[in-house]
């Protein structure tokens, strides 16, 4: 069957209802959250107007639909990624799913826990509250001078770790500017010292072709609402080998083989992880929403994003004031640009163009707070980033609005 990527993003506009109207919104984040297509609002109302009911407990008919579709998302998330079906763990969202890997493994003393110095909250704050309860040693590594990684200084990171290396978690694509990390290369590099790897891949997996052997991390995580999916539903995979000695965090209902005041046994795989009732309706848009982006191209995406990207840094580079985060170059940064405007309040711009011309961005930290308050920048910066509906005509209105915006406000 023909990927749809082959087709202008107009034809992708068709299936989503707030770009059929007269005159759409410009929505430029997508980093944040994406639109949803018709498809999965469908399957997010059949489930609460066909099949309510409760899965994995009640034998009715309409409890029997709802395991049963668990089962099938559980089953198109496993494809999507390239894992098995008992490496797929349901969660709230990505920070759940990082959260429950930090304060399900069983520290030793003087284990180190190696991240990046760009990192979302997400991906810090856990390590940081550990630190603080004295159970692990926290380390940064400081990127290139382009926000690039360095693996050189991660690498010598690692040795300088030596055997208390326990977990390395870097983000797969950084929200921040875009910039993809080598996650191969630091998951061959972590495990020659003996430490697992957890990748952030809430900003790759939307937007590439993602097979977790390839990549050779032991655990990844991603938010639903970032492709296409329902707010409240995110996924964490885990090798089997390291979900198995990993402690739950929601024990309850759903997880346990025996429970009483002398025996206490969890469920094998990811329903260990899966305490009281699940998101039901989230899980059925989850599945709608990976069948959809499986009939994506993601070759032409990622060219279609990286050529949007193109345009707005060529449009705004040389405006006065304005700096670029990360690499000059927009194939660096995949579909993401964020800038920093002297003198303006980037909140201030990202008002106008939504009053003005209807252009959605973001504006503030985009949760990489550390990452700001190292480099002393104070105001956060504008960011745009492109997904499969946008347009080359919206990535010109945006400059368009966005120079005549900081003229106005300079």
């Amino acid at each position: 069957m023909m990927k749809r990527g082959d087709c202008l993003p107009t034809r992708f506009r068709d299936d989503f209802t707030p770009l059929r109207d007269d005159n759409p919104v410009c929505y430029l984040d997508n980093a944040c959250t994406t639109m949803r297509p018709d498809s999965v609002v469908d399957a997010i109302t059949s489930h609460y107007t066909e099949t309510p009911g409760c899965g994995g407990r009640s034998p009715h008919r309409w409890g029997t639909a709802v395991t049963q579709n668990v089962i099938q998302a559980r089953d198109s998330v496993a494809r999507f990624i390239g894992s098995s079906l008992s490496e797929v763990v349901f969660t709230l969202n990505s920070t759940a799913a990082i959260n429950q890997i930090a304060r399900g493994i069983d520290w030793k003393d003087g284990d180190v826990v190696i991240t990046t110095d760009k990192e979302h909250n997400s991906n810090l704050v856990p390590w940081l509250q550990l630190e603080r309860n004295g159970r692990i040693d926290h380390r940064m590594v400081s990127s290139n001078e382009d926000n690039t990684f360095n693996l050189e200084t991660f690498e010598e990171a690692c040795s300088s770790a030596g055997k208390n290396l326990r977990l390395v978690a870097v983000p797969h694509i950084s929200n921040l500017d875009g910039v993809t990390n080598p996650l191969q290369e630091i998951s061959r590099i972590a495990h020659d010292y003996g430490a697992e790897v957890l990748a952030d891949s809430a900003q790759s997996v939307p937007h590439q072709k993602t097979d977790v052997n390839i990549l050779g991390c032991d655990y990844l995580t991603f938010s639903l609402h970032k492709m296409l999916g329902p707010s409240g539903i995110g996924v964490l995979f885990g090798k089997e080998e390291s979900l198995a000695e990993l402690d739950t965090i929601s024990g309850g209902g759903k997880t346990i083989s025996k429970a009483d005041s002398n025996v206490l046994e969890f469920l094998e795989g990811p329903h260990k992880f899966e305490g009281g009732s699940s998101n039901y309706a989230g899980i059925a848009g989850t599945k709608a929403a990976i069948e959809y982006l499986e009939n994506v191209d993601f070759e032409w995406l990622g060219r279609h994003e990286k050529r949007l990207n193109s345009i707005i840094t060529e449009g705004v580079k040389d405006l006065p004031g304005v700096s670029i985060i990360g690499p000059n170059s927009a194939s660096l940064r995949n579909g993401m640009t964020a800038m920093t405007v002297e003198g303006i309040d980037v909140h201030d711009i990202a008002i106008i163009l939504d009053e003005a011309g209807s252009i959605m961005v973001r504006s503030g930290f985009h949760c990489v707070n550390s990452w700001f308050n190292a480099k002393q920048i104070t105001g956060g910066s504008l960011r745009t980033s492109a997904y499969i509906y946008n347009t080359e005509d919206e990535a010109r209105h945006f400059v368009e609005l966005f120079d005549e915006a900081i003229s106005a406000l300079g």
